[in-house]
């Protein structure tokens, strides 16, 4: 069982509990030591209809990837009336609340691809709690399997090199657009590079917060050559201004592929970043996972014997 079971208790913490029988069942990662801290999706942004769906659906995606997480989401503060549910909490309401039922401090992952002004507010609240913050999640291979789906859900790129027909709107050339000012896109051009080894096209990062760096790379692309130039967010969501995204597509007049979103790579990448900021588990903590390893392959072993021995006694009465 889990502290979710228990009322009252704002974040869960995984705690050992029955395994699973059966030898279709799906074990836990032994990644998630008993006892480890809650993972907090820290979002930049209030809650609302369209932050909750996105974040919903990743935290989704990290439970069934990850038997054993346990996850909630933190906002930033907001008119919770117009956030319109009673039961999302911010980031400080969480760890406020971990800290007074005296649960393990969260490990908070922020949900930005990259380099973002939230990071410094989050760092500076986590400061206060002893609170440990991972990096952003790029730039990172799996953010450009993303941008490059989302490519091909708009047209504008095939979804796999190795098929050699044609699409007519598929752009020659990329910008691959951000937020959070220079920084973002600087950090951006990496998963750029790993784009544009997928795509085989130039690729280029913008600043959407930066008045002018989406025009001037889309310049930068058609004076080297390229016709067909268009833009694919690096954008996760919640963290960047909708009406940033449709501007740019407007003032550029290039079509603009559709933001991450909840892709599953994300959720992914979510889980691993949480994974590799827990704690190695201890001597004591392997031997236990051994124990309970041995113990459940001997129990169907057993169950196993006697299947075996109840075939054996039917066979013959049977023929």
């Amino acid at each position: 069982m889990s502290t979710a079971a228990i009322p009252g208790a704002p974040l869960p913490v995984r705690t050992p509990g029955s395994r699973a029988r059966g030898r279709h069942r799906r074990p836990e990662r032994p990644e998630i030591p008993s006892g480890a801290p809650a993972l907090v999706l820290a979002v930049p942004a209030t809650a609302g209809p369209e932050s909750r769906s996105v974040v919903e659906e990743l935290l989704s995606i990290v439970r069934s990837e990850h038997n054993g997480v346990q996850a909630a989401v933190g906002y930033l503060p907001g008119d919770s009336a117009e956030a319109g549910g009673g039961e999302d909490r911010t980031v400080a309401e969480l760890l406020a609340l971990a800290a007074e039922a005296g649960l393990p401090m969260p490990v908070l992952v922020p949900l930005v691809p990259g380099p973002h002004g939230f990071l410094t507010e989050l760092h500076a609240l986590a400061a206060e709690y002893g609170a440990p913050v991972t990096d952003a999640l790029g730039p990172h291979p799996l953010l450009a399997e993303a941008v490059h789906v989302r490519l091909s859900e708009a047209g504008l790129a095939r979804a796999d090199r190795a098929r050699l027909f044609a699409i007519a709107t598929a752009a020659d050339g990329v910008v691959l657009t951000t937020v959070g000012g220079e920084d973002a896109a600087a950090a951006a051009g990496i998963t750029g590079v790993l784009l544009a080894a997928r795509l085989a096209v130039p690729v280029v990062a913008a600043a959407l917060d930066v008045p002018g760096s989406v025009a001037a790379a889309v310049n930068h692309l058609k004076e080297t050559g390229s016709q067909r130039p268009a833009l694919a967010p690096l954008v996760i969501g919640p963290e960047a201004d909708s009406e940033l995204l449709a501007t740019a597509a407007e003032e550029t007049g290039c079509p603009s592929a559709a933001p991450l979103g909840a892709y599953p790579t994300v959720g992914q990448l979510i889980a691993s970043t949480y994974l590799a900021a827990l704690p190695a588990p201890s001597a004591e903590d392997l031997a236990r996972a051994e124990a309970e390893a041995a113990a459940a392959a001997e129990s169907e072993g057993a169950v196993e014997g006697v299947r075996g021995a109840h075939a054996a006694t039917e066979g013959p009465i049977g023929q």
